[in-house]
């Protein structure tokens, strides 16, 4: 007996879909490369691939192996992640009514987290409550730099061994290879958005 296999049948929707993608990644490449002011020759030089090539899949009529895209993005400053993830509620979007509070065990103060944490993100940005009656939290490097801005009550932040107040609506920015350390100086709880790099948590 025979066995014949019919070829997959690829529905015109799924072609449609399919099309459609490879003109959204074409038009993200060619948004990128003109934002950063780079030609198409210094990009697809830098990236390994012919200029034809490229222009043909920045018009979506040319489909990059991942090989050509990881060369795209590296000439480009980027992750191949950047062009492929698709912006979503979940990876993109955190709800007031659904932020979670936890806490450590050496600390009185509750964390929620303000990102996301889709792989290859540096950024982070926490929510903290901080009661008041604080003693002066450890003093900490590492790589990276901070942000800081004060939602409600006063916050007294140690930078090498000079102390800031910062009230409500204040904010300092710093590199966190400085000796640093922040506290709750207010009668009453203290809130404050912390934004670092890299991840912490």
């Amino acid at each position: 007996m025979t066995i014949r296999f019919r070829p997959a049948m690829v529905s015109s929707t799924e072609n449609t879909r399919l099309a459609n993608a490879g003109v959204a990644l074409g038009s993200k490449i060619r948004a990128l490369r003109q934002r950063l002011k780079r030609t198409l020759d210094e990009t697809a030089t830098a990236a390994g691939i012919s200029k034809p090539f490229l222009s043909q899949v920045e018009r979506g009529l040319a489909s990059p192996s991942i090989t050509s895209l990881a060369g795209i993005a590296h000439a480009l400053g980027v992750t191949v992640q950047y062009f492929v993830e698709t912006p979503s509620e979940e990876r993109s979007v955190c709800r007031g009514d659904q932020l979670r509070f936890f806490s450590f065990a050496d600390s009185a103060n509750l964390f929620a987290r303000l990102t996301n944490v889709p792989e290859g993100r540096q950024l982070e940005a926490i929510l903290v409550r901080m009661p008041p009656g604080q003693k002066r939290s450890e003093v900490t490097t590492h790589a990276g730099e901070e942000f800081l801005y004060v939602i409600e009550g006063e916050v007294s932040l140690t930078l090498e061994g000079k102390s800031f107040v910062l009230h409500a609506g204040d904010s300092a920015h710093y590199q966190s290879t400085v000796p640093h350390s922040w506290v709750n100086t207010a009668k009453i709880e203290s809130v404050v958005v912390w934004v670092g790099t890299p991840r912490l948590f």
